[in-house]
């Protein structure tokens, strides 16, 4: 039976792994963690709703998550995996009407969200021509990790979730090490899990870089060239990215700009849409 092909429709592959709050019963609002700090304004445990969530399962302060100290709402992504707990593995059943699945539904949720992440990488990977030779290793990694989604939810509160993902990791690290080496730079030392926080990185050439993990909290990217640059598990919390040229990034997400800053002038992948808290200016000033 032949392996249906991912890489024919990739913006309609991509297109279910965003999230659909409107078919999705707030469980990222319910099933996470939420620590008192920088990114949000109170203590919270896991299974314990939010005190911002409504009745209709929306967040009552959703417009204004960032002045009233919930910027870490904003930069979450759960990458569709809402949705597909929400309205398939439980069909529409909600936590609050059905409350002998809430905490099963809770430790899906995460597991999900994991599948999810993991789809969105793999489908991205199937675009990458230097990879061609993995793609019938990508499609079955692909194809098993859907599997994995339509699992029963019992089933999936059990799944070691980790072990799938260390195996999809390494096959995406070839990719990216494939897609990055078609960059003729003299220098490539790689900067996997670098602490790079603060750094002053304006301009900078990292055309091909392997940033994969690496640390960039608060660093000075404006006008640097990421393209082709492997971003996988990068943090840009208040990295500024300003004028920087990321069209071809490898494995950028939406959650990693949602958590930096940025302008008009920053080229994006053209499945990414620029955040509303980015500024409206143009090139930023020398």
């Amino acid at each position: 039976m032949p392996h249906d092909d991912p890489t024919a429709q990739p913006l309609v592959e991509r297109a279910a792994l965003r999230a659909d709050c409107a078919n999705c019963f707030g469980l990222c609002c319910v099933a996470l963690t939420l620590t008192a700090s920088a990114d949000f304004a109170i203590n919270k445990r896991a299974g314990t709703p939010c005190p911002n969530l409504a009745d209709d399962f929306r967040c009552g302060i959703h417009t204004r998550l960032r002045p009233e100290g919930f910027s870490g709402c904003t930069v979450y992504d759960c990458f569709g995996a809402g949705q597909k707990v929400s309205q398939g593995t439980y069909d529409g059943r909600d936590w609050r009407s059905d409350a002998a699945t809430a905490q099963q539904m809770f430790q899906v949720f995460p597991v999900m969200r994991q599948l999810h992440e993991l789809l969105w990488y793999l489908t991205e990977a199937l675009t990458l021509p230097a990879a061609e030779r993995l793609h019938p290793d990508l499609r079955d990694a692909l194809s098993a990790t859907r599997h994995l989604t339509g699992l029963p939810a019992d089933e999936l509160a059990e799944l070691d979730v980790t072990a799938h993902r260390d195996r999809v990791a390494a096959l995406l690290l070839r990719a990216g090490e494939l897609e990055r080496a078609t960059v003729h730079r003299r220098r490539k030392r790689s900067q996997r899990g670098a602490d790079l926080i603060g750094a002053t990185l304006r301009g900078a050439d990292l055309r091909g870089a392997e940033l994969r993990g690496a640390y960039l909290i608060a660093a000075d990217l404006r006008g640097a060239d990421l393209r082709r640059a492997e971003l996988i598990g990068a943090d840009f919390r208040d990295a500024d990215l300003s004028d920087a040229d990321l069209t071809g990034a490898l494995f950028l997400t939406q959650a990693q700009l949602n958590a930096a800053r940025g302008n008009t002038a920053t080229k994006l992948p053209d499945s990414l849409s620029r955040p509303p808290h980015w500024s409206a200016g143009g090139p930023a000033a020398a």
